[in-house]
């Protein structure tokens, strides 16, 4: 009885069942400091990216995940200040300075939430299994690539420490998990980086730690319509990447987790996060897929705990301990997150045997999907067109499931066409076609029994053979619309302009 007693905390969401559990609080609170010290080097390249001080990127960070932990719908992902938001937001600071995009944070803080509770959730049932395997395959590209740059034109001890860092990583889980493998693989080189005085790069050398808490302030712009032209653009933009992508790693993270979470209250939770950040002058964010991937999957977190612990380390780690956590080497959390990737890959997705079973179509919007968010460094661009790919490929295939059959000669009169399949524009336009007008005798019955009208541009197609067959005295009629197709039928039909 013992056991399943133990399965079922470990796999249990709540909070109080973390915090009477020794056991899964100890695994809250270790995999919340692992992403804690994997969050400072990257807030702080993400910073730079956006053209702000790192202390804008580090306490950014630092409010969302507190916030989000509290507010948020998924439990244990992890927000912070990310890439895609500095990517949008970086052309605003450049030309506009740091008050415009603490206004472009609030701003768009509160468009998140009004589009949270407006539905903009329930959207995710539009995005196939395609594109979120592609999505995953893309993060995991995306998290190797950007670790490259840590590994080229630096001193040859980064590599001997890089090669020890992965085999901690890598063999240590399979002989104990009584301590995060990537807590143990830090710990121990920047002991032996201290004691054996290497010089390689280190956390320090990314950017200034902050050495004071951060404080409430209101952005310094004048509130009239012209702020608000220049800010709304940037706003819609981060608000729109930031939901989109907190929403599919939300999504990712039900799938491992096995459990089902709350995405209305994820995205106006997001909102909420982001007003917080931006009061405390942060440059605002989302989701980080990198860093929930570390909390979920690397280290079994699974509560709010980790999130809410995660954010509270950082500004410890940061503010307290800045100097200590300055002299980690960039080597191993460059492994960490090398290991991230590969766990994250979807290996079977790009097996030979399952590339030979899936359809050409299935495959081609994973890798539309892949390469748009690799090439971009945006995994929003990525999912958007890789949707609007799955919709094309899925209009094409179910178009040409429509035929249209000579089945009856009732008389010498009368011929019946069946038509089969689902109709609307992409097979529709091609039925017009699919008619002998000059050949036909002068009663022509269409069998729809076998289809569906969808759309206006289906009855214009049937009124327009109906038109041609009118024009050569031969009468038409339609029978077998089911309730939804005649009522769509005789609302439209002779009302769809040239044909009526």
């Amino acid at each position: 009885m013992a056991t399943p007693m133990l399965d079922h905390t470990d796999n249990d969401g709540s909070v109080l069942t973390a915090l009477r559990s020794p056991r899964r609080l100890k695994t809250e609170v270790l995999g919340s400091l692992v992403v804690a010290l994997a969050l400072i080097p990257e807030a702080i390249s993400f910073s730079i990216i956006a053209g702000v001080d790192p202390r804008v990127g580090l306490f950014a960070s630092f409010t969302m995940a507190v916030t989000i932990a509290v507010v948020g719908g998924r439990p244990a992902m992890i927000s912070a200040a990310t890439g895609a938001v500095a990517l949008v937001v970086a052309p605003l600071t450049r030309n506009y300075g740091i008050d415009y995009l603490i206004a472009t944070v609030l701003l768009a803080g509160v468009l998140q939430i009004v589009l949270s509770l407006l539905g903009v959730a329930k959207l995710m049932r539009f995005i196939p299994r395609s594109v979120m395997v592609g999505f995953v395959n893309a993060l995991a590209i995306m998290i190797f690539i950007t670790q490259l740059p840590h590994l080229i034109d630096v001193p040859w001890m980064v590599y001997p420490l890089l090669a020890v860092a992965l085999l901690i990583l890598a063999f240590l889980p399979k002989l104990t998990s009584a301590v995060p493998a990537p807590l143990v693989a830090i710990v121990l080189l920047t002991a032996a980086t201290i004691v054996f005085s290497l010089d390689v790069p280190n956390v320090g050398d990314e950017g200034e730690l902050p050495s004071s808490l951060p404080s409430l302030m209101f952005p310094d712009v004048p509130l009239n319509m012209h702020t608000l032209s220049i800010i709304a653009p940037f706003a819609l933009a981060m608000a729109l990447v930031g939901l989109l992508e907190s929403l599919m790693t939300a999504k990712l993270v039900d799938d491992i987790t096995d459990t089902h979470s709350n995405k209305t209250r994820e995205g106006w939770g997001q909102g909420v996060a982001n007003l917080v950040t931006g009061f405390f002058g942060g440059m605002g964010g989302c989701a980080m897929i990198g860093q929930t991937m570390i909390n979920v999957k690397v280290s079994g977190a699974r509560t709010r705990i980790s999130t809410f612990l995660a954010g509270v380390f950082l500004l410890i780690l940061v503010v307290g301990l800045g100097g200590l956590v300055a002299r980690i080497p960039m080597a191993v959390l460059v492994a960490v997150m090398i290991m991230v990737s590969v766990g994250t890959l979807d290996w079977h997705s790009i097996n030979p045997k399952t590339l030979r079973r899936m359809p050409l179509g299935e495959t081609m919007v994973m890798l539309v999907t892949v390469v748009v968010t690799v090439t971009t460094h945006n995994l929003a661009y990525g999912v958007i067109v890789g949707v609007i790919t799955a919709m094309v490929v899925f209009t094409r295939r179910v178009a040409h499931l429509t035929e249209v059959v000579d089945i009856a000669h009732p008389d010498e009169n009368t011929r019946v066409y069946a038509v089969r399949g689902e109709l609307f524009f992409a097979s529709s336009n091609d039925l017009i076609y699919q008619f002998d007008y000059a050949g036909d005798p002068e009663n022509v019955i269409v069998d729809l029994s076998d289809a569906h009208i969808w759309d206006a541009s289906t009855v214009a197609t049937l009124d327009a053979i109906t038109t041609k067959y009118a024009a050569r005295g031969k009468n038409v009629e339609i029978i077998g619309l089911d309730k939804a197709s005649g009522e769509r039928h005789v609302r439209l039909s002779g009302k769809m302009g040239a044909s009526s």
